[in-house]
């Protein structure tokens, strides 16, 4: 059976061009897969227009309208026949199992939460990303769908980090970590000293504070913050791998060796120092690791449907790849572990109760 996946082809800086491209080389390069493609029918096809789909799965659904990335949960709600709107509700419907957007996070994440609602037991949902570190990656949640959580909402994303990580990911017994500006136990906000107090008491294999230095060492595969920090984290590693990548090839072009001097030069660099071309893959390979590009976009854990959340400056290597994820995360049972791991793992809820937070306004940083 064909994986059903919905893109949303009008989100993002650079719609539907890129969205359609991307849409395109997933479906080369996953077999399996199935794309509908939602948004204004006619500009859609006149970017498939400029590519060759025979041999191709997909099919359009027309959405009249269009959430900018502006805008945020407010055009949810008025703009009816949006992409991202219509989108939801093909998997809502059972047409699809998952749905992929470059567009406001917020308004996705608003999107969700109107037409698909959230598993039972979570009171907020959260958006997590796979970061590099020195051995496996990590995964880091929150990332930008709450700026402002409790601590009870930190055990809850550490609790479906925990189960994405072990069941979707297939790393066993995950070590879990609260991110925070010192080791030691009290360090850290109000918000981080209570979240630590209720990690300890969860039953998770929690390892205490990881410090920002420390993410990329891999202390631990599940690290929790509340999506401001997670954010402003993220964003600062993806701007870090942009300037290396800018400065070593502007050493390279630009720091008395321009191109054609490379080009004259490499052969006897290569003759005089061949460890320089293993050195070259090597750089290669790191950089790929660090790159956002990879791992395409961040699932939005919590929601009652797979939905996954890419940048909206992201080209179509990165849609191609958050295509990807959803894929993976169909066939992972992502939303069916979560909600089965809940209900297995003896762990303290919200004082409140589930769904106590349904009337709170949606926040992003995105």
């Amino acid at each position: 059976m064909p994986v059903r996946v919905v893109l949303d082809a009008m989100g993002g800086d650079h719609a539907p061009q890129v969205p359609v491209e991307g849409a395109l080389w997933a479906l080369r390069e996953i077999p399996e897969l199935y794309v509908i493609l939602v948004g204004q029918e006619e500009r859609i096809r006149a970017e498939l227009a400029r590519h060759s789909t025979k041999g191709l799965s997909f099919s359009i659904v027309h959405a009249s309208q269009v959430v900018e990335m502006h805008e945020h949960t407010i055009a949810v709600k008025t703009k009816r026949d949006s992409s991202m709107v219509v989108g939801m509700r093909l998997v809502r419907s059972g047409e699809a199992e998952a749905f992929v957007s470059m567009g406001n996070t917020g308004a996705v994440m608003a999107a969700a939460l109107f037409h698909l609602g959230r598993i039972p037991g979570i009171d907020r949902p959260a958006l997590a990303t796979v970061y590099p570190t020195a051995h496996r990656p990590c995964l880091l949640l929150d990332i930008g769908a709450n700026t402002d959580p409790k601590p009870w909402h930190l055990l809850q994303f550490a609790m479906m980090g925990v189960i994405y990580a072990e069941r979707v990911l297939g790393w066993p017994n995950p070590r879990v970590g609260i991110l925070s500006n010192g080791e030691e136990p009290g360090k850290g906000s109000i918000l981080v000293q209570e979240a630590y107090r209720l990690l300890q008491e969860s039953g998770l294999n929690f390892i205490g504070n990881v410090e920002g230095k420390d993410l990329s060492r891999g202390l631990a595969e599940v690290v929790v913050t509340d999506g401001f920090t997670g954010n402003v984290v993220i964003k600062h590693l993806e701007g870090t791998v942009s300037f290396l990548a800018r400065f070593l090839k502007g050493q390279l072009t630009d720091g008395g060796l321009d191109r054609l001097g490379l080009a004259l030069a490499l052969p006897g660099l290569l003759l005089a120092a061949p460890g320089l071309l293993c050195l070259m893959p090597s750089l290669w390979r790191i950089f790929r690791h660090l790159d956002y590009r990879e791992y395409g976009g961040a699932p939005l854990l919590g929601v009652n449907g797979v939905v996954v959340i890419g940048h909206g400056r992201s080209d179509a290597k990165a849609v191609k790849n958050a295509i990807r994820a959803a894929v993976r995360a169909v066939k992972g049972g992502m939303r069916e572990r979560i909600q089965e791991g809940l209900e297995s793992l003896a762990i303290a809820r919200s004082p409140h109760g589930s769904g106590a937070e349904d009337t709170q306004p949606i926040s992003s940083t995105s």
